[in-house]
Parts: structure tokens; sequence; C-alpha cells
């Protein structure tokens, strides 16, 4: 046992040196260091021939687990380095993006690894803390998992060599970035079926997840090294985790030398180019090895490059224009809101399905009313909060009700005889409540016709709030 940074740490074996957990909010379970210990003793790429450095302090390949349940076993791995940068971060939103539509069958299969590949305990914390504060679900249940590097992983960089006319501190982060991508998939590749390399600065289409599991399913007994779902740079590329031991042993071989996306390229051109023939032939043959999806399911959104003073405006063209709503057919009503609405995205737009709700800040006892034109036999409901490019303007503290047409439904409701349904104010009846920005549910029958449904908001919020779906079942 050894004390880091005041959190009790556990140690384990890992590619021939150790495996650091450390407790945080969410302590790994026994079982979770039993396995991966087991998983990790398997042979590794020989890191050790291409970081002699590391052979000075034999923590020096510990991946430290700040948060995590341990998850394995899952379709999708999703891994997101994130480092401090000057300007702005991006983590947050990135994060909330990847998490905005998935089903709970989709987060039971996905687990999302955030790297973050700096060795500043301070600022390592606070990404952790943020996480916990903007994310605690996805943290708690362990679809999140956070890890950082030990403080002797990265070599000296003062003696790096210039290469390509790139500046001392170019070269410096393109290296630095080519270990990041090797750690984490060093952490990531016995955790599911597919490794998908993202950044901290994008931003993913809706139904990203449906998307990947469907063309994978399609192309699984082909021959193929990576799948692209993004053509910039390193971005959306996804591998079998059966081959990432190759891959990560040709990047740890030529990390100083060029970039991950060049390098990746490399690899294509080792693997099926005859030197022999001409580069159209060479450019087909890495063609069937190399897939790209189209239209791109992420895109990269960060203006501030973590490369200090470099401005990245680069977009990928084939990303095309996001879904920002979803239309349904609702019974007729009547709507009313203390919420002002800005400028055309209005209540009626979202209720009829022709655009979405956007609202100024919300305070306690502000509502939304729909009044429907006839009583009617309401069978369930749908509000989606945030869209994949707002996903923070969401309902908090805000809870589904519903207005009976028949009052001695209202009494029964007051008098405890339907456990479905806890009384409001003006004889509503609590049906229920926003989670992660989102109301469904089902109506319980005993509540025969509804006159109306209402949301009411119970506390002042911070930020607006949008309405990008809503849906009455009836």
């Amino acid at each position: 046992m050894r004390v880091w940074h005041g959190k009790l740490v556990l140690v384990l074996g890992f590619f021939g040196c150790t495996l650091m957990l450390t407790s945080w909010r969410v302590p790994p379970p026994a079982l979770w260091q039993e396995r991966t210990l087991w998983r990790f003793l398997f042979t590794q790429p020989n890191a050790l021939l291409y970081l002699p450095h590391l052979k000075e302090h034999k923590d020096s390949l510990n991946p430290i687990i700040h948060l995590g349940q341990g998850r394995t076993g899952v379709s999708l791995v999703l891994g997101v380095p994130t480092v401090q940068r000057q300007k702005q971060s991006y983590l947050v939103n990135t994060l909330q993006s990847l998490l905005y539509d998935l089903s709970t069958a989709e987060r039971k299969d996905i687990v999302i690894i955030v790297f973050v590949a700096e060795t500043n305990a301070t600022f390592v914390n606070a990404v952790v803390q943020s996480l916990w504060d903007n994310l605690p679900d996805a943290v708690s249940s362990g679809l999140i998992e956070v890890i950082s590097p030990s403080p002797y992983f990265y070599p000296d960089f003062s003696a790096l060599r210039e290469t390509f006319g790139d500046s001392k501190e170019r070269v410096r982060w393109r290296t630095k970035q080519n270990l990041d991508y090797s750690f984490l998939m060093l952490y990531a590749q016995n955790k599911g079926t597919y490794y998908v390399q993202l950044e901290d600065d994008i931003i993913a289409k809706q139904g990203y997840s449906q998307s990947i599991k469907k063309y994978t399913g399609n192309v699984v007994a082909e021959e193929w090294l990576y799948l692209e779902f993004s053509q910039l740079g390193f971005i959306g590329k996804l591998f079998r985790t059966s081959d990432l031991p190759m891959i990560l042993e040709f990047i740890l071989m030529f990390h100083k030398d060029k970039p991950i996306d060049w390098l990746l390229d490399h690899i294509l051109w080792v693997k099926v180019c005859n030197p022999e023939k001409d580069l159209k032939h060479c450019n087909n043959e890495k063609a069937r090895l190399k897939r790209t999806y189209k239209p791109s399911l992420f895109q990269h959104v960060g203006l501030h490059s973590s490369l200090p003073g470099k401005i990245q405006k680069l977009k990928d063209k084939d990303f095309g224009k996001q879904v920002l709503f979803k239309g349904h057919t609702n019974p007729s009503a009547t709507l009313s809101s203390n919420l002002k609405h800005y400028q055309v995205y209005t209540l009626e737009s979202a209720y009829s399905g022709k655009n979405f709700f956007w609202g100024l800040t919300p305070k306690k006892g502000d509502y939304i009313l729909i009044t429907f034109t006839k009583p009617e036999a309401v069978k369930g409901y749908l509000f989606r909060s945030g869209n994949i490019e707002t996903n923070g303007d969401k309902f908090y503290s805000t809870t589904v009700e519903g207005l009976p047409s028949d009052s001695s439904v209202i009494e029964r409701v007051k008098r405890g005889e339907l456990p479905c349904c806890k009384p409001s104010t003006d004889g509503f009846v609590v049906i229920g409540s926003f989670n992660n920005g989102i109301a469904e549910g089902d109506v319980d029958g005993a509540l025969q016709n509804l006159s109306a449904i209402r949301l009411m908001v119970y506390s002042d919020s911070e930020v607006w709030v949008l309405l990008s779906e809503i849906f009455i079942k009836v």
C-alpha cells in the first residue's frame, strides 16, 4: 500500500509494472481488482524498449484510476484524452454530447474512458470533481471512468529532434500526444470489442452509437484495420481491440518521429503496399483496410487547440447538420407558460413538431401548461430537454403533472388511495419528473382521462431551458 495525493492506493501488476487504484467516492469493487490484475498480466507491447526512462521508476506505467466501476465486456469503448488548455475546456460539453440520446441499453454497453493526460494533481482532481458535479449518474454507474498517468510516465522532451520544419514546442506537443494515445489504448484494450478514439473538443451526431453498431455489424466478417467515422485527424477512428497491441507497438516505435495520423497511414502502407507497384495500387489497397463511413458521426468544435497559441478551425465537411429536435403528432391542445421564449423557438413550434422550444432562465414556480381541447386518455409522455448542440439547457427540479378530468379521481389521490401519484396544487397530481434532462413514463390508467399536463419548476435554474422533444402518447 502507499499514499498518493492523500488517497489510498492499491498496487497491482500492470504491463510488467503496477496498476494503482485510487479511491475517489466510488471505490472499485474487489472483483474488479482481481480481474484487472489477471488481464494485465498478459504480454503487452514492449514499452520499456521504446521508452527506456520507464526503467528508472517501477511505477512509471501505473494508470491511476480516479473514477470507475471496472466495466468490461462492452461493445464500444470510447477513449477521450484531455489536457489543460490555456483558453477553454470543452470536456464536459463533449461528454454531454456523447451521452445525450443514449438509451438505457446503450448506456450499459458503452464505457467512456477519460484520460487526464497531465501529472499536475491539482488539475487532475479538478477534472474529476467537475465530472462528478456535472455528470453524477454517468460516473456512479460506471459509464464514465477517469484515469491519469504516473508522474514518471512522460520522458524528458527537451532533447527531441526537430523534424518537418516544426518548432520544438510543436514536436514536443505531437510526441506527447502520441504517448497519450498509447497510454489510453493500453488501458482500454481489454474493456470491450471495439475501441473508438475521440478528442475532448468534439460533438457527436445524434444516434451515433446505433450507427456505429449497425455499420460494424455489416462489415464484421470483412478484412479491415480501422473504420473511420470522422475524416479529421485521429478523431472517430474505430479499431478492433484485438488489433490494438500491434498498433500500439508501431506508435511507440515511432512516437518521436511523426504525428499519430501519419503513423496510422504508415501502418496501412507497411501492411498492403507493394514497392514494385504504383501509388494508385497502393491507395486502392489501403482503402480496403480503411473504411470511411458517411456522413461523419463526430465533428471537431474546439477553436483553441491544446497546442498553446494554435487556433484550430478544421471542420469535417461530411458531418452535415445536426438534428436539433424530434417532432411528434400530439393531441390538440392550448399551450401557455410564464417562461419567455427566445426568438422563434416557441412552445407552439415544439409541440407541433416544427422546431424546439428555447426559454429564458427558469425560476421556481415557472410552468408549462398543456390544456387538451378535450379530455384525453393519455397512456404516456416524453419530454426531452437540451439537444445535441445545447445539451446543458435542461430542466432541473421539475415535475410532470396531470390534471384528471374526473374530480373524484383527484379526491382519491388526495386521500392516498392511488399509489401511482401524489397530489400537487390546483387539482394536479405528480406523475413523473425530469432526470438527466428527460422525463419519460407511462400514465396509470387509474387516473382515467386527463384535461391537462403541466411541467412545474421547483427551484431556480442557472441556465436557459430547451425542449427538443414533446410526445404525448394517447
